[in-house]
């Protein structure tokens, strides 16, 4: 699990703002995906992106990120 820091989540929000490609691994999976917002649902923060191979939406819990690489900057 990451331990956050305002400039991670800065580089996380930059790249949902601009539409960059994200790699995260979350439970051990990797997922490339196309970064579209960091939001609040009830009481957490997600982030949401967007799967390109099968067109889904991936909603990833925060706290469940345990690590990402913005990729193309």
């Amino acid at each position: 699990m990451i331990r956050w820091t305002p400039q991670q989540m800065d580089r996380l929000e930059q790249a949902a703002r601009k539409g960059l490609r994200v790699q995260l691994l979350r439970r051990g999976t990797e997922y490339v995906v196309t970064a579209r917002r960091v939001t609040s649902r009830g009481r957490k923060e997600v982030f949401v992106g967007y799967l390109p191979m099968t067109g889904e939406e991936l909603v990833v819990p925060i706290e469940e990120i345990d690590h990402f690489e913005v990729i193309g900057q």
